[in-house]
Formats: structure tokens, sequence, C-alpha cells
């Protein structure tokens, strides 16, 4: 029986369930896959209830069975990194899935600045993405054919869904690889130029969304702050405005269909729609994380870029909501199995979005190394407070994370960014010296100080680093006031 001859039949009978009566996959179980290697590979699909479904995979044949609703799954067994592999699925029809890889697979999601692509084909246009730094040169030389990506499409749900359509999937060559995402590419590209392993990326961003359009609602629902909002969710009867900014919707519509893929990890870069909130990203974002964890039900690497500096910068230490945000975004450290992409010293004052992605990529691989794939060798972070000691009116600052040793940015020759404040809690510019692993900060407008700041600002001047060229963290030592009046 045909698909044209079935399709009549479905009409026919109005049966919901009759409408799975051909066995078929989502879009993300395409030609060119890659498959978590190491790992049960799950594979997926919907058909008849009762119908009798077999998957073949390296020479082995694995039966599944419809639910009541249709859907089936497999699991397949963990599979060393390599391919091709073709995956053939029977059931009153056959589909044959062809030119898989089994390598490692991330899934990258957040906002514009993940989904930023390598080239924007409408730059320099009016609205368009800034281009990447070299993007010409780097689209011609994208020839890595055991990478690929996934593209998921940007969908909006008011419900978890089972199926997103997605895109299918892209092996990386010159003639592809300008819509990738560009830090996920430099991301991938690094990591397979390390591992030699294919690399597979799941890229479901979407620009100007906030962090809790992307939480399931049993997981947001237990926050406070979005309890009243999960409760009234609805399709509304008229879509108002950037319905994506919408609790949840993001989770249900692009992130429950990719489930139960099985993953390596998760990249993520996204805060600037939540700039002013940082109170509620402190426990925002651990819940997002914890949450995604739950959904695949491992505890996956998360990694995740800090926000670069932005807007105009200031003369004078002042308080500011992007440093409170980068804050908060650090405090998921204390998460097991989380790192963090310092991008402090790439922004563009006037651009919320850096064109610099390859230093994002490369930075996030480096974590990813630590991190993921336990070499504990390799400096994954720049200098990182550690503690502070009050001598007189000398402040001497510790740092973690120095590797070889501190230094400052190459072509400058003063140390700045650090700030000074007493008891009257105003800060001040401080003197700085390197030190071995310690910073020494003096200001005589503070004879007595009490806290240190360094780049808490929306676009900080700081320039220490350490000696394998990664930036120091924004780090504040008070608790005092936030820039939105509370403590």
């Amino acid at each position: 029986m045909n698909s044209r001859i079935i399709a009549w039949v479905v009409a026919g009978m109005g049966s919901s369930l009759a409408a799975q009566a051909t066995v078929r996959l989502p879009a993300l179980v395409g030609d060119h896959m890659v498959v978590q290697r190491d790992a049960p590979v799950p594979v997926w699909g919907w058909a008849a209830p009762g119908e009798v479904v077999t998957v073949t995979f390296r020479g082995k044949t694995y039966a599944a069975t419809p639910a009541a609703s249709g859907r089936w799954q497999v699991a397949l067994p963990a599979t060393p990194a390599g391919g091709p592999y073709t995956l053939t699925i029977k059931g009153q029809n056959t589909l044959t899935i062809q030119d898989i890889l089994a390598g490692d697979v991330w899934l990258a999601s957040g906002q514009s600045n993940m989904e930023l692509p390598l080239r924007d084909k409408n730059a320099p246009a009016p609205g368009a993405y800034p281009m990447i730094v070299n993007a010409e040169q780097e689209v011609a030389a994208a020839n890595f054919p055991q990478i690929r990506q996934f593209t998921v499409k940007k969908n909006v749900a008011y419900q978890p869904q089972t199926e997103n359509e997605g895109y299918s999937w892209q092996v990386c060559s010159p003639a592809t690889a300008g819509s990738f995402s560009a830090v996920s590419y430099f991301f991938a590209r690094d990591l397979y130029q390390r591992y030699q392993v294919p690399i597979g990326i799941l890229s479901g961003p979407w620009g100007g969304t906030p962090a809790e359009a992307w939480v399931s609602p049993e997981a947001l629902k237990q926050l406070p702050d979005f309890q009243e909002k999960v409760a009234s969710l609805a399709a509304p009867a008229t879509p108002g405005k950037d319905p994506q900014n919408t609790a949840t919707v993001l989770y249900n519509g692009m992130i429950a269909p990719l489930l139960p893929y099985a993953l390596k990890g998760i990249i993520w870069y996204q805060g600037e729609s939540n700039v002013g909130r940082a109170a509620q990203y402190c426990t925002l974002f651990p819940a997002l994380i914890r949450d995604w964890r739950a959904r695949w039900g491992a505890e996956l690497p998360f990694l995740f870029v800090q926000l670069a500096n932005y807007t105009k910068a200031l003369q004078e230490p002042a308080e500011s909501a992007w440093a409170e945000l980068r804050e908060a975004q650090a405090q998921a450290l204390a998460l097991p199995r989380t790192g963090m992409a310092v991008a402090i010293d790439i922004g563009e004052g006037a651009d919320i979005h850096p064109s610099n992605k390859q230093d994002v990529g490369h930075r996030l691989a480096l974590v990813a190394q630590r991190v993921a794939y336990g070499d504990q060798k390799v400096v994954a972070a720049g200098p990182t407070f550690q503690s502070m000691r009050v001598s007189g009116g000398q402040v001497r600052v510790k740092f973690a994370n120095t590797g070889a040793g501190l230094l400052l940015r190459t072509g400058t020759t003063t140390l700045g960014g650090f700030a000074v404040a007493g008891a009257d809690h105003k800060f001040h510019w401080a003197a700085a010296t390197l030190a071995g692993a310690e910073v020494v900060l003096t200001c005589a407008a503070v004879p007595a100080p009490l806290a240190v700041r360094y780049d808490w600002a929306d676009n900080p001047i700081g320039n220490l680093y350490n000696r394998e060229g990664l930036p120091a963290a924004p780090f504040r030592t008070d608790q005092w006031v936030a820039a939105a009046g509370k403590p």
C-alpha cells in the first residue's frame, strides 16, 4: 500500500492513530546525523499501534512495539566513534538513514549571540547581524565533513511537543558552513581538531529571548516569581508581540522535541534579555540547568558564556546591571560539571553582538576539555578571584587559575579595572601592580579599604590575563547595594 492510498484511508477514517500507519521518524533522525558515541543510542518514531517495527543497525536487528499513541523507541548499543553507518527501519514501509557518524553531540542554545551565523547572508543590510571576523576566509576553510549541524526550527508552543520539524542535518563544508552558528562552529572545530572524533551540533537558539522561555513548566512553577505565569499559560486567541518571550514556550516547542536524543553536553549563550533581573537569574539559571539535566536523565556538562562587555565605558566606578547579571551567571558554577567562558574582553560597546566569535568558541572548547573530557592539565579559565587581605591602606588580591603567571593584555602598560571602597561604600579607582599570583592595590582616596571590585561595569576597562591568554573574570568582594536598589 503506497503512501497516497494510506492518506486516502486516513482521511476517510478520520483517525489520528490511522494517520500513523506508515512508520515515520522525527526530523532529528535523518541522513548525515551524528549519534553520541560510547553510550546507548535512543531511536524513536511513530507507527500504527501494534504494528511490527524493526530497526537494523550495524548488522543487528531490534524489535520496537508502538504504544497506544503510536510512538515506539529502541536503544541501540553503545557505538565507538566512527562510521559512516546505515540505519534501516521497517514497518509497513521501509526507511533508510545513511551516512551516520558516531561522535560527540552537543546541544547549543540561548539567544542571538549563539544564533549569529558564521556568515549572515544579509550582512551588512540594516537589521542584519554583524559580519564575523574574517567570515569569508573562515567559510572558505570550513571543510570538516565530520562536523555536522542540525538546526532546530523556531517554534512557540504552550504545551511540551514531541516533534519539531527542524531542518536536515548539514555536513560542514564551504557550501554549508555559512549558515552554522558561529560559536557552535568554532567550538566544534576546536574539539574535532583536538580529539579527531565527529562532532554533531543541535543548534536551537532564538535571539532576544529570556531564560524563563527555555525552562519546562514543571520546573518553572517551582519558582515563586513564575508560578502565576505558568498557571495561566495558554495559547492566546490573538498572538501578542514576541510570543517567544513567554515563559516555558521555547522549552515546549524547541527543547522537549529533542528528547531523548543522546548528548555529550550543552553549550549556552544567553542572559542579555535578563539584564536588570540578576537576583531572579540567580535561581532561574540553575533551575534551567537542573531541569534540562533531569529531562535527559544525566548530569550533562553544561558550559556557558558570561556576557561580553557592552554599552558606553564610564570614567568612574558605578553600579552596573550587566555586572550583576554576569555575577549571577558565575554563581551557577556552584553546580557540578558546569563551566564558564569569560568574554569580558571581546565585546563591542556599540553592538550587543561581538563579531569575534572565534575566541568565544575556543574558550568554550577549553572549558569542555576540562569539564566534559576530563583533561585537568588544560588551563580553561583566566585569573579568578580567590581571596583578599588588607594591610593598612594596601589590599592584596589573590587569584586562582593563574596558569603560567599573570600579565597585562598585549599593548597595555598599566593594570586597570580595579576599584576599592571603604565604610562609605563609595568606590574609587585603585592603582594596581602585579606581585606573583597577586595584585596589590592602593588608593589615596580610600585609606581603609573594605571591598574590591574588578571589571564591575557594563563595559569595563580591565586588562588582567594569565599567560595562556585568558582574561580575568569580573568580581566584587562586597554584597552592598545592587543597581536596582536591592541588596
